[in-house]
């Protein structure tokens, strides 16, 4: 299917303001996903970014976007600039949906967000400590700003059961037909655990989840600057943001070429940076058991059941593969919470 990007924006921007016009329209995606990133530039010299997305729903997209608008106009300082705002119409978050009989797409409008520091590819064990200490910080802070945020309805046990229902679907036997069982046997095992350890009532904060160096800037001292990119947001536990950040920590870097291997949560580099946040914002034994269903609800649910949005074909197909080759098989026993739990004296 061709999707005219160009001309859906241009028709966004008409309905949210045709008095001022809009000269050029450039894609400033970063290529990896079905998600587009467009920059604007109007009459009046002014820049305005948009989002483009045509994957899960509607409700989902406005859902999140009214949160993170939320977020970005409620966070106090030093955060206060960290997220980008969504534009307004008449005192209400603009959103445009285009609607075929062979496409159902989205729209949002932010104002362009500044960028500092990118950190480098390896970072060294003071900027772990620091980001540690940062993120702990901006986890702290989020979770102050609960009760004015509006409501939300998308849940880990939620995201499982549409997983469930599209394995039902005609599609979901099509793709998943050789690995449909397994998928089921994981999600039984994530439900099972999640119960044991009553990890469904743990506290929501806003989090990002994907926390590649891509996506966020810091200042010369290491500080959180600005956070960009905001396709896997959601309101759940801290713990879902570590796995990222172990990444980023890792010593092995950010990579071209990668893999969603559990192993850079078991790093001597990571406990740093978990050790920096626990000093901060402490985290419970229950929090620390939950990283590892943590992790495979983020296989479960971006690499399988979304793979094929976030990541172009060739290498969705590899994930998903890696899935039940790796990364399930060696969770079970290359994660070892005891590490974890000493090191934070738990």
């Amino acid at each position: 299917m061709q999707i005219d990007f160009i001309a859906i924006v241009e028709a966004a921007w008409q309905d949210y303001d045709p008095s001022r016009t809009v000269l050029s329209i450039n894609d400033i995606s970063a290529m990896v996903s079905t998600n587009h990133v467009f920059r604007l530039r109007l009459d009046d010299e002014s820049v305005i970014i948009a989002k483009f997305s045509f994957f899960g729903t509607y409700e989902d997209f406005l859902e999140d976007h009214s949160l993170i608008n939320a977020l970005a106009n409620n966070l106090p300082a030093p955060y206060d600039q960290l997220l980008s705002r969504s534009l307004l119409k008449k005192n209400q978050l603009f959103t445009y949906r285009h609607q075929t009989p062979l496409l159902d797409a989205w729209v949002v409008f932010y104002n362009p967000i500044g960028a500092d520091q990118v950190l480098p590819k390896k970072i060294d064990e003071r900027q772990i400590e620091i980001l540690g200490g940062e993120l702990a910080h901006f986890h702290k802070t989020c979770s102050r700003l609960l009760n004015i945020l509006p409501d939300w309805s998308k849940t880990l046990k939620g995201d499982m059961l549409r997983l469930l229902w599209f394995l039902d679907t005609e599609e979901g036997q099509f793709q998943h037909r050789e690995t449909m069982s397994e998928i089921r046997r994981q999600v039984d095992i994530f439900d099972a655990n999640m119960n044991e350890l009553d990890a469904y009532a743990l506290e929501a904060v806003p989090v990002f989840v994907d926390w590649n160096i891509g996506n966020f800037s810091v200042t010369e001292e290491g500080k959180l600057y600005s956070r960009w990119d905001y396709d896997w947001f959601r309101m759940s536990s801290r713990v879902l943001d570590f796995y990222f950040f172990s990444r980023v920590c890792s010593t092995a870097g950010d990579k071209t070429v990668f893999s969603y291997l559990i192993d850079p949560v078991m790093e001597d580099r990571f406990m740093i940076f978990l050790k920096a946040y626990h000093a901060v914002y402490p985290l419970s034994r229950q929090e620390v058991l939950f990283i590892k269903e943590a992790y495979r609800f983020f296989i479960l649910n971006y690499v399988i059941k979304y793979g094929h949005y976030f990541f172009h074909d060739i290498y969705a197909s590899k994930l998903q593969r890696e899935a039940f080759e790796i990364y399930f098989p060696r969770l079970e026993k290359d994660f070892k919470p005891d590490k974890i739990l000493q090191a934070l004296d738990l």
